[in-house]
This record gives structure tokens, C-alpha cells and sequence, in this order.
């Protein structure tokens, strides 16, 4: 399924937070968004998954404009992980996962056979199937964050909406979750900040600042120095990465300034 944002706008209390921003997801492809804190990033995530209506501009899958489509009839082909999935509720971790089904379940219809093997196979792949009994509110904050990737997978999305899915995850998750996505044949839409990570896991990035997008391209393309310099105001040296050729970012401390 391809996702595509067209002129995207969001304005809160007269300021652009995005402005006019369009960017295309091919189908089955994983595009990053990157950029400063405050960027634009998120805001414009939220609007793909529908918790922020934009202020102008149109979010499309397969052409089709989402806001046209039913809640439901979205969430079937959009799952969302978002820095706010929190629960005051202690559910089970098999419980927390199974909800990926809701978009698809009518009425308090229980889950199949085939449903219950995709809850398990979901756990599984994530590395919470050991939890399956515990209460999410006695988890770490990586232990949660592999539980509610877990849901997005039961939901069997088309398109996979991720903001800073690598957060709280040790580096063992962060790989096996980024490999996942990668063979997941879904089409991602998803911001990090690690930009060794975004460079390793993404096809394209696009590269936001000030709500705006600078410009959009492969790793190869978009991360070297001038770009990292003027956009993040840092100095980096970019180099392959020995196994992959993936550019890799090393980054260099300014001077301390000494006392005066």
C-alpha cells in the first residue's frame, strides 16, 4: 500500500509546526523522517495515524484520502506506535497484544485459532512471549515497548506508523526490531533520532527542520557532513560501515572553551 502526504500542513495558535509537507512511501517501502527536536517529526506522524486532524494538506493510501475513510475501516490497514502508547490499566501482556485485533473483530466475538497464533507468533517474534501472564504495568519501559510492537503485528497493517519505535530498547532489540521491520514487507513510515540507525534501517529520509522538509534522499544521499553541520549543528565524519556500506556518522565534540 503506498502512503503519500500532500502539501501536509499543521498550524497550532497561529505557528507552523509542519508547512506544506509532501512526502511519498512507495508501497513496501520504509521511508525515515529525521531533524532537530521540535522539527515537525511526530506532529506530522499523528496525522497518518489520525490523532491530529492537519490543518490543510491530505494524507493518502493508495490515493484513497484517509480522512474519507471510517476509523475501523483506517485502523485495518494503519497500526501505530506512538511515544504517548501508555496504559493505566494493569492487562496482561497477552491481552495488550491481543487489542491488535479489535480493527478486525466484530462485537465481543472471541479470538480464533488463527488469531491466537498470530498473538503467539507476535510475542514470539518480539521477545515477550515469556511475559505473556504478566501484568504491563510491572514491564520496563523496552519490556512495554516490545509488547506494544507486538500489537501493531497482530493488527496486520499494511502500513506501519513509527515514532522512536527503538526507544528505551537495548541494543539487542533495537537490531532484532529494525530487521523486523525490514522483513516485515510492509510499507513504514517512521522518525529516529539516531541517524546511524535511520541510515541502517531506511530506504529513503526525509530530513525535517523548522516544520519544513529540507530534502529527501537514500542514506547515501542525505547524510553527509555540510547537511549534518547545518541541520543538527554538529560536526560529523561519515564512513562506510565495514559489512553493510551503510553511511555511518561519527561525530566530534566542539572544543571546550577555556576559562576566560
Amino acid at each position: 500500500m503506498e502512503l503519500g502526504l500532500d502539501r501536509l500542513t499543521v498550524t497550532v495558535q497561529g505557528r507552523d509546526l509542519v508547512r506544506e509537507l509532501s512526502l511519498d512511501v512507495p508501497s513496501g517501502g520504509i521511508v525515515g523522517l529525521v531533524g532537530p527536536n521540535g522539527s515537525g517529526k511526530s506532529t506530522a506522524l499523528r496525522c497518518v495515524y489520525r490523532a491530529l486532524r492537519p490543518s490543510g494538506g491530505t494524507v493518502r493510501l493508495d490515493g484513497t484520502d484517509l480522512s474519507t475513510l471510517g476509523l475501523r475501516t483506517g485502523a485495518r490497514s494503519v497500526a501505530a506506535l506512538t511515544q504517548e502508547s501508555t496504559t493505566d490499566l494493569d492487562f496482561t501482556v497477552e491481552e495488550i497484544v491481543a487489542l491488535g485485533r479489535t480493527p478486525h473483530q466484530k462485537g465481543d466475538r472471541a479470538l480464533g485459532p488463527r488469531e491466537r497464533d498470530l498473538c503467539r507468533n507476535a510475542m514470539e517474534r518480539m521477545d515477550v512471549a515469556h511475559l505473556a501472564d504478566r501484568g504491563v504495568l510491572s514491564l520496563s519501559g523496552g519490556e512495554r515497548q516490545r509488547v506494544l510492537m507486538a500489537r501493531c503485528l497482530v493488527q496486520e497493517p499494511r502500513v506501519l506508523v513509527l515514532d522512536e519505535p527503538t526507544n528505551h530498547l537495548d541494543v539487542r532489540h533495537q537490531i532484532g526490531l529494525l530487521s523486523l521491520i525490514r522483513e516485515a514487507g510492509v510499507t513504514v513510515l517512521l522518525v529516529l533520532h539516531d541517524l546511524n540507525l535511520a541510515a541502517a534501517a531506511c530506504d529513503r529520509i526525509g530530513v525535517l527542520h523548522e516544520g519544513s522538509l529540507v530534502t529527501v534522499g537514500t542514506p547515501g544521499e542525505i547524510l553527509e557532513p555540510g547537511l549534518v553541520r547545518e541541520v543538527f549543528g554538529v560536526e560529523a565524519t561519515v564512513v562506510p560501515h565495514p559489512h553493510t556500506g551503510d553511511p555511518q556518522l561519527l561525530y566530534s565534540l566542539a572544543p571546550s572553551k577555556g576559562p576566560t
